[in-house]
């Protein structure tokens, strides 16, 4: 059973620093893409940043610059580091597995950490 458990939010003034956490069982970690995923109030949850299995990473377009994603395999944990923050940054953060098996893909989700940057 995949779990994934993500820590570290909090509320943090406007330029302040958070990192954020995502502790993952149920799966070798190494194999698969990670990803960090938001959702802002009232909005859709979106896509932040991606680690693929080979070290490759990439950000949407405002975290960049900001926003570091990185792995620790051997601890099967996944990190976000966010730094310079921004209220637009106000979301619930959720930790991403695409797990592959065979010919399908699965998406799990944590339950959400909330990140609360103030003006």
């Amino acid at each position: 059973q995949v779990q994934l458990v993500e820590s570290g939010g909090g509320l943090v003034q406007a330029g302040g620093s958070l990192r954020l956490s995502c502790a993952a069982s149920g799966i070798i970690f190494s194999r698969h893409v990670m990803a960090w995923y938001r959702q802002p109030p009232g909005k859709q949850r979106e896509l932040v940043a991606t680690s693929t299995s080979g070290g490759d990473t990439s950000y949407t377009d405002s975290v960049k610059g900001r926003f570091t994603i990185s792995r620790d395999n051997a601890k099967n944990t996944m990190y976000l580091q966010m730094n310079s923050l921004k209220p637009e940054d106000t979301a619930v953060y959720f930790c991403n597995a695409k797990v592959v098996q065979g010919i399908w893909t699965s998406n799990y989700f944590g339950q959400g950490t909330q990140v609360t940057v103030s003006s």
